[in-house]
């Protein structure tokens, strides 16, 4: 399910997001194991804190990381969708 730039997404309270420096990745923890992100994965999910919407997200990326705007707009939302798919996003 595709979220709306206005929805607002946080973590699930099964999960655990974090910076594990032995992984030298973000990792989600969950009862049943770990997920290692990508980078990008860490970077979007650091920043669905249940504050910020879709497009601040997106606004917020687009300024960290100067270049391809409209790769990093269709990127993000499809993480999050699957995020949200998966269980680790609620909005």
């Amino acid at each position: 399910m595709t979220l709306s730039a206005t929805a607002i997404p946080r973590l699930s309270s099964q999960y655990v997001f974090r910076w594990e420096e032995s992984q030298a990745a973000y990792i989600l923890l969950y009862p049943e194991g770990l997920i290692k992100l990508n980078g990008s994965a860490g970077e979007i999910l650091k920043r669905c804190d249940g504050q910020r919407s879709v497009a601040d997200i997106v606004g917020d990326l687009q300024a960290a990381f100067p270049g391809n705007t409209t790769e990093i707009n269709r990127s993000t939302q499809a993480f999050i969708d699957l995020a949200q798919d998966k269980g680790w996003l609620h909005a």
